[in-house]
């Protein structure tokens, strides 16, 4: 997510942080398995933990960048790597598809795996890179009937959604829509930003959200983040996070250069030093993340009706 505030300083990485937060990933859950309850919910929040953590503790964005790369080569999926510059800036975003029909119309879901150089970019947006994986390997058990699925990392969002926007300009694929993630750490409350509060995305998310007893809300006013690359282009796109309910007022007030009666959670987080893993919540997470699926499917299976 991209703040008003630019840290420069860099915040060093505890010795304490050792390889044993890199230890090898848990098998994921079935896609029809509830996460909520048992032995799933358990695999599937200790899987994402382990991907956020796989970021955190790399060394700068670089670091980032090839472990994710490894992860999704570990996932079986063939990694593009898409050098780019732009604005006097270089950068390399990551795209993976993970399939579908091979006719079918193209669902883009993605985060940026970039940080500020302060904090360990936990929640910014670890989280976020981390619920796109967890998206993808369901997807990839168990494909989409009615979409084909890819995958996308974005490099130097935090200079000014530079990557997302250097896809557009660099003549990558137009999808039916893209999905974003930005900022999916803790809280009761799926936020989706939609342009169209009655899209049919927004319906299948309410109800997915619902069903699980988590709250959801979706507008159009939300923080800046890639989907506005998309949006700026003309092509369809959404953005979620998960955060408290209380916390989303605040955060309006404050990207509209007010000053809230009280400092949400998420701008005491990100772009500082406290942007670490001890704020993740990967219950939470993994929540939202069978929410999102269960709403993606409903939503996918809407598109063949006539």
């Amino acid at each position: 997510m991209k703040s008003k505030a630019s840290p420069s300083t860099t915040f060093l990485l505890p010795a304490m942080l050792s390889a044993a937060l890199l230890g090898a990933c848990v098998p994921a859950q079935r896609p029809d398995a509830p996460m909520s309850t048992g032995m799933a919910a358990t695999d599937g929040a200790r899987q994402w933990r382990d991907d956020v953590a796989l970021l955190a503790v790399a060394d700068g964005n670089a670091g980032r960048r090839s472990a994710l790369q490894q992860r999704l080569e570990t996932m079986g999926l063939h990694v593009r790597s898409m050098p780019f510059e732009s604005r006097n800036l270089s950068g390399v975003n990551l795209l993976a598809d993970v399939g579908g029909p091979a006719d079918a119309p193209l669902l883009l879901i993605g985060a940026h795996y970039d940080k500020v150089n302060v904090g360990r970019g936990a929640t910014d947006n670890a989280s976020g890179t981390a619920t796109v994986l967890a998206l993808g390997e369901r997807f990839l058990r168990v494909p989409l009937r009615n979409h084909r699925v890819a995958l996308a990392f974005w490099d130097l969002e935090e200079r000014g959604l530079v990557g997302s926007a250097a896809y557009i300009a660099n003549g990558g694929a137009k999808p039916a829509l893209y999905v974003n993630f930005d900022v999916f750490a803790w809280g009761d409350t799926l936020w989706m930003m939609s342009p169209e509060a009655d899209a049919p995305l927004v319906a299948a998310s309410r109800a997915a959200a619902s069903a699980r007893g988590i709250a959801f809300t979706a507008g159009e006013q939300y923080p800046p983040t890639d989907h506005r690359a998309f949006l700026k282009a003309g092509w369809p796109a959404v953005s979620y996070s998960l955060v408290g309910s209380d916390e989303i007022p605040l955060i309006l007030e404050e990207f509209a250069g007010r000053k809230p009666a009280k400092t949400p959670k998420v701008m005491e987080v990100i772009h500082h030093a406290a942007d670490t893993m001890d704020h993740v919540d990967a219950q939470a997470a993994a929540r939202g993340v069978d929410a999102l699926e269960a709403g993606l499917r409903a939503w996918d299976a809407a598109a063949a009706a006539p």
